[in-house]
């Protein structure tokens, strides 16, 4: 237990690059669940494309509370593992599968009963309807795979190993690769179960990385050690968890209300442009992964280096991440103006969609720099206990901003012009993030 941790010694860079590596290929990997389901349902039709577009939201929601209840987690357990309070670390892990367990329930619940409540929200059209109730309430009801495995990953990431974190992802998403032909399209001698083989696909993919990663846990972790026997919650635990946890959980929510209210923005003048920006979300978070990555990876890092009282690697961080997020949305934003066509074809787009996808990637990518100055800054200041700066700077970016702006230019200037609404809101954010962040290493470190 008193081996020293990489955490605290391993030079800036290096680590950053050692342990937001094998994240940048876990989230690369895992945005793949979405992406081939879409690109594999786009081969039914434009109806099934439009129908997962409007069930992504809610999937969004689920990831939602899975990662910020871990992201607490992982927060609070890296803290205690850096001040060696091991009792306290096997109390905070037994909470997070408790924790988990809760949030499956709930989903399972929405899941048998609101699932075609909240289709029929959005859509009138029959063929979609159905299709977005079969994808959706599979998805639900056996979510148990994305709230345990996000929950057993971070316990991974919490003592650095992000290598084994990675290897579960990569798993559960060359199993959904694997399935979603043969589950969709009828091969092997199955039946074509069409969209609802899409959702098959997905969830035993979950399943199989959850798996893997309890068993990693239990043969290569040693810090974090989940123990029952006497074990009593403790409300300071709690606090501590959702005190990062609850703000992550509603800055990944707001992706999701964002994603429904721009479809019912957009539902009136064209489901093209539902189907459209749902291939744009996915595409772009595909992307923006790498970035994510780096932030996640800061987590435990700040988490760690705060704990030790090591106040000169906590800024060493802040001073490191920044200009190597930027270099990789350079990258991202080169990639969205350069190949707008191939990337939109890869979902079998129609003249329609590419009319009207083509320049708006354009317009959209030229924020990237600054969404990933935001996003690496929220991650970083969550890592000393304030989750706020992260979930304001989203909310600022995906919606107190973007909906407003982007409805008033659809309504009086149409749909060609609303996507200069994200230069608006990512321009705001940033600034905020910037200074919320300063103003955090000021007072704390």
């Amino acid at each position: 237990m008193e081996t020293k941790n990489k955490m605290g010694t391993m030079a800036m860079p290096k680590l950053i690059i050692n342990m937001s590596l094998p994240l940048m290929i876990s989230l690369l990997v895992q945005s793949l669940y979405n992406i081939v389901d879409s690109v594999f349902v786009a081969r039914i039709g434009e109806d099934a494309l439009t129908a997962t577009s409007l069930a992504f939201p809610v999937q969004l929601l689920m990831i939602a509370v899975a990662v910020g209840t871990s992201v607490g987690i992982n927060a609070l357990l890296s803290k205690s593992i850096g001040a060696k309070d091991y009792e306290v670390t096997e109390n905070i892990a037994a909470t997070g599968v408790i924790l988990a367990g809760a949030g499956t329930l709930a989903f399972v619940i929405l899941g048998i009963f609101c699932s075609g409540w909240f289709v029929s929200l959005f859509t009138d059209e029959k063929t979609i309807g159905a299709f977005c109730e079969e994808y959706l309430s599979i998805c639900m009801i056996f979510c148990a795979g994305t709230f345990v495995g996000t929950m057993f990953q971070r316990f991974l990431q919490s003592i650095g190993d992000t290598f084994d974190s990675m290897v579960t992802l990569i798993a559960g998403a060359l199993t959904n690769l694997i399935l979603d032909p043969i589950f969709i399209f009828g091969l092997a001698g199955l039946p074509a179960y069409g969209i609802k083989g899409a959702a098959m696909a997905t969830v035993i993919g979950q399943w199989v990385a959850a798996i893997l990663a309890i068993i990693l846990n239990k043969t290569r972790n040693p810090y974090v050690n989940i123990r029952f026997r006497g074990y009593r919650p403790k409300k300071s635990v709690l606090k501590q968890i959702y005190k990062v946890g609850l703000p992550t959980i509603i800055t990944q929510a707001i992706g999701s209300v964002m994603v429904t209210t721009v479809n019912a923005i957009l539902m009136p003048f064209s489901s093209t442009a539902v189907a459209f920006f749902g291939v744009y979300y996915k595409l772009q978070n595909f992307l923006f992964m790498p970035m994510n990555g780096l932030g996640q990876a800061a987590i435990p890092i700040v988490g760690y280096n705060y704990g030790a009282k090591n106040k000169e690697r906590v800024h060493s961080l802040f001073r490191t991440i920044i200009p190597m997020a930027a270099g990789i949305a350079l990258l991202a934003t080169i990639i969205f103006l350069v190949f707008p066509e191939p990337l939109l074809n890869l979902f079998s787009a129609s003249e329609t969609m590419l009319q009207m996808g083509i320049p708006a990637l354009r317009i959209i990518s030229v924020t990237f720099a600054f969404a990933s100055t935001t996003m690496v800054l929220g991650y970083s200041v969550s890592g000393m206990g304030n989750g706020m700066v992260n979930m304001l700077g989203t909310a600022l970016r995906q919606f107190v901003v973007l909906v407003p702006v982007l409805y008033i230019l659809v309504k009086y200037a149409g749909i060609s012009y609303g996507w200069y609404a994200f230069w608006v809101s990512e321009v705001i954010a940033v600034v905020y993030a910037i200074w919320a962040a300063r103003k955090e290493l000021r007072e704390k470190a």
